[in-house]
């Protein structure tokens, strides 16, 4: 096996890895969100399944450009850019609305317990899918690649929002901490959902540049 097939392979793996863990990662902060009432838990959990569609198209992406390195994007990588694009934009729709809702009536989240636990997790993980994509990335010299770990990183940051809000408030109880950092992922979803769309329409690199 060729050096080259074989970097393309852990690219492949890695971004198969990443839709796994964002599977597993959405279902468990989604039901602990709700059963916890905290509406960052569960937003960052309903983000994970918007980065499981997205992490498709990556991963076709991977595929596509190690048969044929100059190929353009594809039918296939625009349709899943465009429907995560619209995914985040309903998903910020929500998160507004529910955290203005939260804000005004003053709710408060049972506990935040499990979102520092899962945002730490996420940090970890997360990290080091971004240093080994970076790399591969780099030894490809494979400019779609290191915008996935561009992509990767957003989700680094995210996480660090669910802890600071998690943490804040699980330790002095500051009413509509977790409201605030619900807004603070809604910040990083436009975003995400903004670039899709623009990479959809352009012939840049899928994902974050």
């Amino acid at each position: 096996m060729s050096n080259l097939k074989k970097l393309y392979q852990i690219a492949f793996g890695l971004a198969v890895f990443t839709i796994i863990y964002n599977i597993a990662e959405g279902l468990l902060s989604t039901y602990l969100g709700f059963e916890d009432e905290s509406l960052a838990l569960f937003g960052f959990g309903s983000d994970s399944f918007i980065e499981v569609i997205s992490g498709l198209g990556i991963a076709h992406m991977i595929s596509r450009i190690e048969n044929n390195p100059n190929s353009k994007r594809d039918d296939f990588e625009g349709t899943a850019l465009r429907i995560t694009g619209t995914a985040f934009y309903i998903l910020v729709f929500g998160l507004v609305i529910t955290s203005t809702y939260n804000i005004w009536t003053g709710h408060k989240p049972l506990t935040t317990f499990w979102g520092v636990v899962i945002s730490l997790i996420s940090i970890l993980i997360m990290w080091v899918l971004v240093v080994w994509k970076r790399r591969v990335g780099n030894q490809l010299n494979s400019a779609p690649i290191l915008a996935d770990a561009n992509c990767t990183m957003v989700c680094v940051y995210m996480s660090f929002i669910v802890l600071i809000s998690s943490g804040i408030y699980e330790l002095f109880r500051i009413p509509y901490i977790d409201s605030i950092g619900t807004l603070g992922l809604s910040y990083f979803a436009f975003k995400e959902g903004k670039e899709c769309f623009e990479k959809a329409n352009s012939d840049k690199n899928c994902c974050c540049d």
